[in-house]
């Protein structure tokens, strides 16, 4: 299958790369009725993976994960219909847990822990979780 196409409409349709000015890949996968859908992953200009994850008609959904251009985590967590929900962990450059807590409804909720970057816990805070919608 032919990348890069547009369908009868004038949309984005199918595999399709996405590239820095110097034509270097940044970023790669499937469009549908001009959309992002499906799995998509994004780099550096090193060709390393800054992050990956699903689409649903053009919304982040499902499990993201970004990386520093170190190659550790830069931080984990998951989407729905483009909103933060779930489990959300973030990291120190030195690779330890930043921090790690409930989102939902795109809102902070529940017992949220921070560490320092020794992976020290340093404090505890509890979120409301107020829906942004």
């Amino acid at each position: 299958m032919m990348q890069n196409q547009m369908d009868d409409g004038g949309n984005k349709s199918g595999p399709w790369e996405e590239r820095f000015k110097d034509g270097k890949l940044s970023g790669s996968g499937v469009f549908s009725d001009g959309k992002r859908h499906g799995e998509w992953a994004f780099y550096f200009r090193s060709g390393d993976v800054k992050a990956s994850g699903r689409y649903m008609d053009g919304e982040l959904n499902g499990a993201w994960i970004w990386y520093r251009e170190s190659g550790r985590l830069l931080q984990a967590g998951d989407f729905e219909n483009g909103v933060q929900t779930g489990l959300w962990k973030r990291y120190h450059s030195t690779g330890e847990l930043m921090d790690v807590g409930e989102y939902f409804n795109g809102m902070k909720t529940g017992e949220w822990k921070y560490y320092d970057d020794g992976g020290q816990l340093t404090r505890t805070t509890n979120h409301k979780g107020r829906s942004k919608r």
